[in-house]
Order: structure tokens, then C-alpha cells, then sequence
């Protein structure tokens, strides 16, 4: 390898490594404005006493991601570990908000 074959590599791997920067930026904010969402569901399930779990649902969402996975040559095993990861607790917050709905009444 050259040191014009080592730079362009440098190059190449700092823009990768600058889209990758922005990608994760950009997750974090769409995963907050998620969370912001089933807060809201939380608090609403809890007002009318709901299930903080909506196994049917969770279902549903996972066969949806799984296919989206799919179509978007992305592993559906990793898609669905994903979103289970999330849906656990997103169920652990409206676990908590359930809780303190019940301890404030």
C-alpha cells in the first residue's frame, strides 16, 4: 500500500466514521421522541386502568419490524432483540407510572 493508497483510506474511513457520528445522533433523538410517545401512552393507559403490557400489540410490532428488517437486508434476529429491548422498558416505565398513579389516588 502506497502512503496516496493509506490517505485515501484515512479519508474514507473518517467519512464513514462522520456519517456513523450522525446516524447515532440521530437515533438518540428518534429513540427519545419514542420514549416521549409511550410516556404519553403510559400515562394514558394508567388514567384508565390499562395493562402496562400489550402482549398482542408486541406481537404484532415485532412481525411488522421483522419484515421491515427484512426488506431492508438488515437481520430480523437483531430487528426483533432490538425492539424487545425497547418494549421491556418502555413496559418498565409504565410499570413506574402505573405505580405512582396508584400511590397518588
Amino acid at each position: 500500500m502506497t502512503q496516496d493508497d493509506a490517505a485515501r483510506a484515512r479519508d474514507l474511513l473518517a467519512g464513514y466514521r462522520a456519517s456513523i457520528d450522525n446516524i447515532d445522533a440521530a437515533l438518540i433523538h428518534m429513540l427519545a421522541e419514542r420514549f416521549r410517545c409511550t410516556q404519553a401512552v403510559g400515562r394514558l393507559k394508567a388514567e384508565h386502568g390499562l395493562p402496562p403490557a400489550d402482549p398482542a400489540r408486541e406481537k404484532t410490532q415485532i412481525e411488522r419490524l421483522r419484515r421491515l428488517a427484512d426488506d431492508a437486508n438488515l437481520d430480523p434476529d437483531f430487528a426483533e432483540k432490538f425492539l424487545n429491548f425497547i418494549v421491556r422498558e418502555v413496559i418498565r416505565h409504565h410499570e413506574a407510572i402505573a405505580s405512582e398513579k396508584h400511590e397518588n389516588a
